[in-house]
């Protein structure tokens, strides 16, 4: 007779042999290419020669001058390192101080009318990326809408350069990234009694203090998960930063397209890409930290 418990673990390991294969061949596997190429010789025209070779990784952070041999940083990659990371930071930050009113004012609406507003959050994720993205570019470009404003109302007489700087890779993705916020946040603000506030209130507290002592420790984690689900993809963004940004304000995105393609070193944007996944990977633990940290605090 057999088994029962051995045919139920059998039939469970048949159902999830697809759902393995998947991760294997589709997440595992790329990320072990990735980590191969990253120890390998560049070729010539493209491509790795299979002599295993460290300098990928030497030259994420630094460089040897092509005639003296001397090391030096790799100034250009510690550049894109810096932008990506601080144009991530002041991202989330306009993403919070723009989202947190915004579902702060979802959430104090009649519940009838919450689904239209956040209807209209969503509706910017209905059109393509490319095409929001050049919406931007079209507002402020030289001949743009905002110079063609600004030009017409006498307050400037040429047009301000907007475009090609780190200012329209901050305004590009705040735009893009912008619901990432809302959404988290407007999920912690709708389960919030607001009669903590009026609590808040009746014991003389003002508004400021209301909204320091009262409503942020409680959208906390809304608030550290949108911040992660903005800075994240802000990291390896790609194609906001090389219209915005013309080639000329590179992020780590545009950088390891930039080996893989036109310099033809595809180790070093293998380690270069293995790089950005470790970034990416303390922010999420950082994520994980905090929020435990929160949910051990309310038990």
């Amino acid at each position: 007779m057999p088994d029962p418990i051995s045919s139920t673990a059998r039939t469970r390991a048949a159902l999830l042999a697809p759902a393995m294969a998947i991760l294997i061949f589709a997440a595992a596997g790329p990320l072990i290419i990735v980590v191969l190429y990253s120890f390998l010789t560049p070729g010539d025209y493209g491509g790795v020669v299979w002599d295993f070779s460290t300098d990928a990784w030497f030259g994420v952070l630094a460089e040897r001058d092509f005639f003296t041999e001397q090391l030096s940083w790799a100034d250009a990659h510690l550049t894109v390192f810096w932008r990506s990371i601080k144009l991530s930071l002041l991202t989330a930050l306009l993403s919070f101080i723009f989202g947190f009113p915004t579902a702060y004012f979802i959430a104090t609406r009649p519940r009838r009318s919450r689904d239209i507003w956040m209807l209209l959050v969503m509706i910017p994720f209905w059109t393509n990326l490319l095409i929001r993205t050049f919406a931007i570019m079209e507002l402020i470009r030289n001949e743009g809408t905002i110079n063609t404003v600004l030009i017409a109302m006498g307050l400037f007489t040429q047009p301000v350069q907007m475009l090609y700087t780190e200012f329209s890779l901050l305004l590009g993705m705040t735009y893009v990234y912008l619901p990432l916020m809302i959404l988290p946040i407007y999920a912690s603000m709708e389960r919030f009694d607001f009669r903590l506030v009026e609590a808040g209130y009746d014991l003389y507290a003002t508004r400021w203090q209301v909204l320091r002592r009262v409503i942020l420790p409680i959208v906390k984690p809304g608030i550290v998960a949108g911040s992660i689900l903005v800075f994240v993809p802000c990291l390896g963004a790609y194609v906001t930063p090389r219209v915005l940004g013309g080639g000329k304000q590179l992020m780590l995105g545009n950088l390891i397209e930039l080996q893989f393609g036109q310099l033809r070193n595809w180790p070093l944007g293998a380690a270069l890409s293995l790089t950005l996944l470790v970034i990416v990977m303390v922010a999420l633990i950082f994520y994980v930290r905090t929020v435990g940290a929160e949910e051990r605090g309310h038990g």
